[in-house]
């Protein structure tokens, strides 16, 4: 039986001649010592299978470890499983698996107001008899099963619980921190960091969800069923404008003058920008706005990578000290000539944009390097207040299954690409590696910096971009190789009833920037 195989994401297609049944997993036990990570899934014909199928004839089957997207959630999945069960038998109660934080997931024992240390080593302890028998996951219909314990985690798992090889548990407030490898870096543990900033704004979350009544996925679909998504969406949309007047309130009681805006794609940085600009205003203030965009080097002078292609997302493609020299001339009170970089000719258009301020008078400034202290190194610190923003998903499948914040927004990215920049969706799928990749460089090392996080997403808006999105990906042909990732994504986003009525989404919505119909014209 011929195969095409492929170990590595950028390596070439290699012939096989392969046994007739034999097993994915055999097939990556082959390449073992070749792989520099473990095998956890294998992608045939463009679509994720798990070890435990068979080797497909005249197939292209690429093998994936924990650094392919898939197979990391694969891990994360196959490594909560192991620990609920160890929950269940050691403390004889289940867990909620909250959220992503800490490079981890921080976990609550249901009906226990905190656990101690040693209630924390037993479950360890659990988990690691648990991984040292190597005991089978198995599918049995929609669900998984583990030693007799048994649930549906709605995704790929990895054969047996040996496959996890690198986790830590530790005590965090009143709660366990389950943390593994990050895909970057798949046999070390991250060192801890406490993101306490990041924990509050995910505890205020879900306690928005607790107050709109769609903490869980079933909730949310319930209120849709019944047709009271208008309510649910206005009330969204208010606990946002909430949140919003609270930091423009803070940022005029300390007087600062230069507010740095950063966040991952698709966090609706652009639209957080100007309503911000609007409840600075509402405090007495005039906001000017800029984007770091226009300070971009010219291009023939922008920096490289290996390949010859251009670097644009590394703070290194920008012209740092003219920026700096623009602020400080703007907080001085100077005239200033402002640049608008043309991305056709790939340089600074200069005698446009004469600019100056009054004394009490901030400047927005909104770009992934916003929050890198390298970018405004020259302006002095008790100018800046800091803001980080990004949809962090409050809404949990159950308490077990989480939703992947990247995935989310990935959708929102895929929806805004196809609308308003011409860009094919299975081309952003394609891409979309290259994007994580330069967040994790330039964006998510400095979220800890932050004055305040501001959290972007909207209980409501999965239901709402599925009918923008499902279409999109149903469009992405058999043929091409992102016809799998398309399958995951609308596998995911069926989960969600439909919201089909924009009427109630309001035209300076965050969701605006995405669907269209903005307030601020297209964003």
């Amino acid at each position: 039986m011929k195969i095409e195989l492929r170990l590595e994401s950028d390596g070439s297609w290699i012939p096989r001649e392969v046994p007739e049944g034999m097993l994915l997993s055999e097939l990556a036990e082959e390449y073992r010592e070749q792989m520099p990570y473990r095998v956890l899934l294998a992608r045939v014909n463009g679509f994720v299978r798990e070890l435990t199928e068979p080797v497909e004839a005249d197939s292209r089957t690429e093998l994936l470890d924990v650094r392919d997207h898939s197979a990391d959630l694969a891990y994360q999945r196959s490594l909560s499983m192991i620990y609920v069960l160890a929950v269940r038998r050691v403390l004889d109660s289940d867990v909620m698996i909250d959220y992503s934080i800490n490079k981890g997931f921080f976990t609550r024992v249901i009906d226990r107001e905190s656990v101690s240390e040693e209630d924390v080593r037993l479950v360890e302890d659990e988990m690691r008899r648990i991984i040292s028998s190597d005991a089978p996951i198995t599918r049995d219909g929609d669900d998984y099963v583990l030693e007799g314990f048994r649930d549906c985690f709605h995704g790929e798992m990895v054969p047996s619980a040996g496959y996890i090889e690198y986790f830590s548990l530790m005590k965090y407030r009143d709660g366990i921190l389950l943390r593994f490898p990050h895909y970057s870096r798949p046999e070390v543990i991250p060192p801890f960091e406490d993101e306490y900033k990041l924990r509050e704004a995910f505890e205020e979350a879900h306690s928005w969800g607790r107050l709109m009544g769609a903490e869980y996925l079933d909730e949310l679909n319930e209120i849709v069923r019944k047709g009271e998504a208008g309510n649910l969406i206005l009330i969204a949309e208010a606990l946002h404008e909430r949140k919003m007047a609270e930091i423009a309130e803070k940022i005029a009681e300390e007087g600062k003058r230069i507010i740095l805006v950063a966040g991952p794609s698709s966090s609706g940085k652009t639209t957080f920008a100007r309503r911000l600009s609007v409840q600075l205003k509402v405090n007495g203030l005039k906001p000017i706005y800029l984007g770091t965009d226009d300070y971009f080097l010219e291009r023939k002078d922008a920096p490289r990578d290996e390949k010859g292609e251009y670097r644009f997302e590394d703070l290194d493609a920008i012209d740092i000290d003219l920026f700096n020299r623009h602020m400080n001339g703007l907080l001085s009170g100077e005239t200033v000539d402002l640049p608008v970089f043309d991305f056709i000719e790939g340089k600074k258009i200069f005698g446009e944009r004469l600019t100056r301020i009054d004394r009490d008078q901030p400047i927005i400034i909104e770009g992934i390097h916003a929050l890198n202290g390298a970018l405004t190194e020259q302006i002095p610190d008790d100018e800046k207040f800091r803001i980080y923003i990004s949809p962090l998903t409050h809404v949990n499948i159950d308490r077990h299954m989480r939703i992947p914040t990247a995935d989310a927004r990935m959708i929102r990215r895929m929806v805004r690409d196809c609308k308003y920049r011409n860009h094919a969706p299975a081309d952003t799928l394609r891409n979309w590696h290259k994007v994580r990749a330069g967040e994790n460089r330039n964006i998510f090392p400095f979220s800890n910096s932050a004055d305040v996080i501001f959290n972007t997403a909207l209980v409501y808006e999965l239901c709402l971009l599925r009918k923008y999105a499902e279409p999109l990906l149903e469009s992405i042909g058999p043929d091409d190789e992102m016809r799998g990732g398309a399958e995951e994504l609308l596998r995911f986003l069926r989960l969600f009833e439909t919201i089909d009525e924009d009427r109630y989404v309001l035209n300076n919505s965050i969701m605006r920037e995405f669907i269209g119909g903005s307030v601020f014209g297209d964003l």
